[in-house]
This record gives structure tokens, sequence and C-alpha cells, in this order.
């Protein structure tokens, strides 16, 4: 491989870089904050937060699980071997672009019928899943098989993965913020078995 070539890519992983940091600033200039806030109440009453995601955004909620289990919430991952049964009082954080894919649709169902609330992040408010929500919070980026480039110019739903990603870090710093406790009390609850 020339250094011509490896300058080439370089340049290539800026400018990519550059386009997806971009592109999130943008969406963040889109966002409806007060609608974002309104999962905090939600999350505060909540007897345990339950999180269902496909792939990626499967991914980004798993992360969000961490920092709100840190924070002192009980939080379990649906489809893992030790999360229990869903039931009253219970909240389930279900994120799907397209609010169609079938598997977060059916939990959705499922956690409805058991009494328990829902909460939808997602790229429409019309949707199986947004129809089953108490509150969807919309993320305006494109859906996995938007490939028209009008959104965003990343492959697939990325831009919806990082948005997730990222805007639930921000719900975490905002109730961390607001309540104070100190860093090294949440590192307490930090796993231990590493």
């Amino acid at each position: 491989m020339g250094s011509a070539n490896i300058n080439d890519q370089a340049a290539s992983l800026q400018a990519n870089l550059e386009l997806i940091l971009q592109e999130n600033q943008k969406l963040a200039t889109q966002l409806d904050f007060i609608q974002l806030t309104a999962i905090i109440p939600h999350l505060q009453q909540a007897e345990r937060v339950f999180v269902i995601g496909a792939g990626r955004t499967g991914l980004a909620l798993k992360a969000a699980a961490m920092r709100l289990m840190h924070f002192g919430f009980t939080v379990f991952v649906a489809g893992e071997t030790t999360t229990p049964a869903i039931k009253k009082g219970d909240l389930l954080i279900a994120a799907s672009g397209s609010g169609t894919t079938s598997t977060i649709v059916k939990a959705a169902e499922k956690a409805v019928a058991a009494g328990a609330k829902v909460i939808a992040f997602s790229t429409t408010s019309d949707s199986p899943l947004a129809s089953l929500a108490t509150l969807v919070l919309l993320i305006p980026a494109a859906q996995k098989q938007d490939h028209g480039k009008t959104i965003s110019e990343q492959y697939a739903g990325s831009l919806f993965e990082q948005a997730l990603f990222l805007l639930t870090d921000a719900l975490f710093q905002t109730m961390w913020a607001a309540d104070g406790t100190p860093a090294e009390e949440l590192w307490k609850r930090h796993a231990n078995l590493e």
C-alpha cells in the first residue's frame, strides 16, 4: 500500500467523520427538546425499566441501560436470559426507526397487555409501535431503507442509531446534573466482575 493511497484513505476518513458530526449537529437543531424531556418523569415513576431495540439500535439502548443502572434505576435488556417478566408499573423503552420492526412491536404489545407503559424512539409517529406508545420521541433521521440520501448520506439507519446513543447520554447527563450525586457514588454501581 503506497503512501499516496494511505494519505487518500486518511483524508477520506477525516471527511467522513466530519460528515457524521455535521449530520448529528444538524439533527440536533431539529429536535424538540421539550418533547424529549417528557421521558424523565416516566423514568422517575417506573418501578423498573426495560429496553428493546434490534441491531445497532439495540446496542445503543444497551449503552443507555448501563447509564440508567449507574444512576440507580433497575434496568433490564429485553431478550437477555435473566430479564424478568414486565408488569404494571414498569416502563419499556423501545426504539425502531421505522416503528415497524416486528420483534419490537410484539414486545410493545406484550408490555401494554401486561399494564406497562411504552416509550418509543422513532423517526415517525405514524407506525404500529407509535400506536402502542404512551410517548413517542421523534428523531428526524433517515430510516434504514431510505437510500435516497435526502436526510442522511450515511448508510442505512446510522444517523438514527448515532442520535439515539447521543440523546440517551444527554438524557443521563441532564438527570445526573439535576440530581447532583457525585460520580464516585455512581461508580460504586459500575460492573466489578470485569
